[in-house]
This record gives C-alpha cells, sequence and structure tokens, in this order.
C-alpha cells in the first residue's frame, strides 16, 4: 500500500517510528515533511498529504500535529477525504470500519508514541464494514 504523510513541528517526533514501522511492514511511504523541530504551518504539509489520497496516489494519509485538529480541519477542505482525528485504537478503527475514514490524524500532544503507532497499525490493517455505512458515507460529501 502506498501511504502519505505528513506533520507540523509538533507531530514531527512521532513521524520517523511511524515511518520506520509502515515501511517495515512492506509500504510505500511518500513523506512530505516537515523534517525538523522548526516551527512551521501545518496547512503547508496537510495539504500536499491529503492531495495525494484524494487523487489516488496513496491509498491512505496519515497527519500528525499537536492537537490534530488543525490538520484534520484543513485534510477535510478536500473533496474525497475523509480524515478522522483519533486518540485511541478502538476510534482509529472505527474511522475504518464505520466512517471509512481514509486518513487519519493523531493529536502528538495528548498520546504516547506507542498508542500512535497502534493506533495507525490498527487504521491501515481495518477495512470499511459497508453495508448501512455506506449510505452514510455517501451522504458526507455533498455539492454546495
Amino acid at each position: 500500500m502506498i501511504i502519505s504523510i505528513g506533520c507540523d513541528h509538533a507531530g514531527f517526533p512521532y513521524k520517523s517510528a511511524i515511518v520506520d514501522m509502515l515501511k517495515n511492514k512492506g509500504h510505500e511511504v511518500i513523506d512530505f515533511g516537515t523534517h525538523s523541530l522548526e516551527s512551521v504551518d501545518y496547512p503547508d504539509f496537510a495539504h500536499p498529504t491529503a492531495t495525494f489520497v484524494e487523487d489516488g496516489i496513496a491509498q491512505l494519509g496519515i497527519l500528525l500535529c499537536g492537537s490534530g485538529n488543525g490538520v484534520c480541519m484543513a485534510a477535510n477542505k478536500h473533496q474525497g477525504i475523509r480524515a478522522a482525528l483519533c486518540w485511541n485504537t478502538e476510534l482509529a478503527e472505527l474511522a475504518r470500519t464505520h466512517n471509512d475514514a481514509n486518513m487519519i490524524c493523531v493529536p502528538v500532544r495528548f498520546v504516547e508514541e506507542k498508542t500512535a503507532l497502534n493506533m495507525i497499525e490498527a487504521f491501515i490493517s481495518t477495512a470499511f464494514e459497508g453495508g448501512r455505512h455506506q449510505r452514510r458515507v455517501d451522504k458526507i460529501h455533498r455539492s454546495c
């Protein structure tokens, strides 16, 4: 699977461990940065990460920032993106099974690195259930 990842300076401390885990599981990772702890603006990294998922280049995406909220808001501006803010494994699984989320947003300042790794592993290995959930997902994106 091809997975895009992006973060701001607050999310940077977890990114290497996540990328290593994904590569060790045989996934291709497209890293949109950032590549240091220097303060940056999260939309500059969230938008290209989401664009690769939106365009079908990556099957799933991962975004990291301090609260997870900023990157989630930016990603969800993209048509076809269903980014979910998750802070435990159960939410990561439900985001996939019930909401067909295609991006996970991790609040690095509020979850331990091990929890983040477990959430991402659950997210990428969980399938959408479809069925009654498909009808609801179909109603998320609407034309304005």
